[in-house]
């Protein structure tokens, strides 16, 4: 399992197809459904679909994805972190979630930080963005911490949702 890096108390690791059984909970978790969707990923066929169509099918084409969260002293997959390349946004983003029990705890600021100090000085990105829905005020106040600021109101291609981008250029 590669590690994509490591922070005082996680490792973020690229996803693989034994991690099924954790994108179904984070996926059904209320967090993601409330302020993400729901993704209506409920078998692990499905989660493998995810895996293969998502975070895995970027790490090949753009040399970067989301990955997995672990607790650094036993493993424990707690959330996911990393860069999405979108359609209808000019920079890759950053994405984050966690499970219910995990928040609260400076876990996703810990390893947001780290994956933008990646994003700067190992992939040499100019502009990181950053998407949220304006209710998702635990998102909005990370994504200031880790030095995002708002930029304006949009919404992705073929969908009408009313987007907060966020953007840091570094």
């Amino acid at each position: 399992m590669k590690t994509v890096l490591e922070s005082e108390r996680l490792i973020l690791r690229k996803f693989n197809l034994t991690d099924t059984k954790f994108i179904i909970q984070l996926l059904n978790s209320e967090g993601w459904i409330k302020y993400i969707g729901d993704r209506n990923i409920k078998t692990e066929e499905q989660a493998k679909e995810y895996l293969l169509n998502g975070p895995i099918k970027s790490y090949h084409e753009n040399g970067f994805g989301l990955s997995l969260v672990e607790l650094k002293i036993t493993n424990e997959p707690i959330g996911m972190c990393g860069l999405i390349k979108r359609e209808g946004l000019d920079h890759p983003d950053i994405g984050f979630a966690f499970l219910p029990e995990f928040i609260g705890k400076g876990y996703a600021f810990e390893i947001a930080k780290e994956v933008m100090n990646f994003a700067r000085e190992e992939l040499k990105l100019s502009y990181v963005l950053a998407i949220t829905i304006p209710t998702n005020e635990t998102s909005i106040k990370l994504l200031g911490k880790i030095g995002l600021k708002f930029e304006s109101m949009f919404s992705l291609p073929n969908n009408n949702e009313e987007l907060m981008l966020f953007k840091i250029e570094n």
